[in-house]
C-alpha cells in the first residue's frame, strides 16, 4: 500500500494537539540504506523547520563527532549520554541547546551500552528521561551509518521510521533491504519515504515509485511518501556555514521544501502509536537494544 501526502495543506498543523496527548511525544527515526543520502542534513533543517512552527524538538544522535549534529551546527558536545548512564552528569545537564527551539542529546555511546545496563541502571535512565515529558513534542533520531549502527533497536523502539533514499541503484538497493529485514524479521509494516538529491517533484516520485514496486511486489508493509528534498546549492552553502537552510536562506528551494516536509510528518499517518512520554521510548529502547544487526545484509 501506498500514500501520498499533499503539500498544500495546514490543517494538521492546528489539529495536531485534537489527536496527541499533552505528555507524549512523536519519535521518529530517520534512517538510511546507505551513506551520503543526506540524512543529518536532513535532521538539522527538519528539526528547524518543525521548531519555526512551534514544536519542541529533540534530536538524539547515534553519528561519531566528525560526522555529527553538533560538528554541522558548529557546537561542541562535552558530554553524552553515557555520561548519564553512569551518573556522572543529570540528563539536563547533558543536553545542548541548539537554534529555534531544539535541544540536541549525543548519544553514540550511551545507545551501544544500552544492552549491558543492570536493571538499577535501567530504571536511573528511563527516570531521567521521564524528566522531558511533556517539554517536548517530536523526537528525530539520526542513526549512524556504519558497521556498528544501532539503526535496528531505535527503528524498532520509535513510533515511525523514515527512509531517506536517493536516486542512487545503491541507496535502493540499501533502503529496500533494511525495510525487508525489520518487516519480515521483527514485523515493522509502516514506513515514510523521503527522497532526497533531486530535480524534482516528478523525478522524485519516480524514484519513490521504483521502491514501493518491488516493496509491494516481495514484502507486506505500507510505504507513505512523506516528499522529497531539491538539490539546492544554498543548502550546500548553508551545511558549510553550520547553520540551517531555513535560517540562511529562508526563501530557498530547499528551505520551501523543509517547511513542507515539516507540515508532512506532523499530518502522516501513525499505525504504531505509543501512548506515554519520552521514558516511555527508552524503555522500548533498552528492551531493543538486545536485537543485533549481525544479520543485516545489503
Amino acid at each position: 500500500m501506498t500514500r501520498l501526502i499533499l503539500h498544500d495543506q495546514a490543517a494538521g498543523l492546528r489539529n495536531l494537539t485534537l489527536f496527541q496527548a499533552p505528555d507524549s511525544a512523536r519519535v521518529f527515526t530517520i534512517a538510511g540504506g546507505t551513506a551520503r543520502v543526506g540524512k543529518t542534513s536532513i535532521v538539522v533543517n527538519l528539526a528547524t523547520a518543525l521548531a519555526q512552527n512551534g514544536q519542541r524538538v529533540l534530536l538524539i544522535d547515534e553519528n561519531p563527532c566528525h560526522n555529527s549534529i553538533c560538528t554541522s551546527l558548529g557546537l561542541q558536545a562535552r558530554f553524552d549520554l553515557l555520561h548519564v548512564i553512569h551518573k556522572d552528569k543529570r540528563l539536563d545537564q547533558v543536553l545542548l541547546q541548539g537554534p529555534e527551539n531544539i535541544i540536541i542529546l549525543s548519544a553514540m555511546r550511551g545507545i551501544h551500552a544500552l544492552n549491558k545496563l543492570n536493571p538499577l541502571e535501567q530504571d536511573w535512565l528511563i527516570k531521567s528521561f521521564a524528566e522531558l515529558t511533556g517539554s517536548v513534542d517530536i523526537v528525530l533520531i539520526d542513526t549512524a551509518m556504519s558497521g556498528t549502527t544501532h539503526v535496528l533497536p531505535l527503528s524498532l523502539a520509535s513510533e515511525q521510521v523514515m527512509i531517506v533514499i536517493s536516486g542512487s541503484a545503491a541507496s535502493l538497493t540499501g533502503a529496500y533491504a533494511l525495510i525487508k529485514i525489520m518487516s519480515q524479521e521483527y514485523t515493522k509494516q509502516n514506513f515514510l519515504v523521503l527522497v532526497n538529491k533531486v530535480d524534482s517533484e516528478t523525478e522524485s516520485l519516480s524514484i519513490y515509485q521504483n521502491l514501493y514496486k518491488v516493496a509491494r511486489q516481495y514484502l507486506s508493509v505500507t510505504l507513505e511518501y512523506i516528499g522529497y528534498i531539491p538539490s539546492d546549492e544554498k543548502l550546500r552553502n548553508s551545511t558549510q556555514l553550520c547553520r540551517p537552510v531555513l535560517e540562511t536562506f529562508p526563501a530557498s528551494q530547499a528551505a520551501l521544501s523543509f517547511k513542507h516536509l515539516a507540515q508532512n510528518v506532523l499530518r502522516s499517518s501513525c499505525p504504531d502509536k505509543y501512548t506515554g512520554g519520552i521514558d516511555n521510548f527508552m524503555q522500548r529502547l533498552i528492551r531493543t537494544s538486545h536485537l543485533s544487526m549481525a544479520n543485516f545484509m545489503v
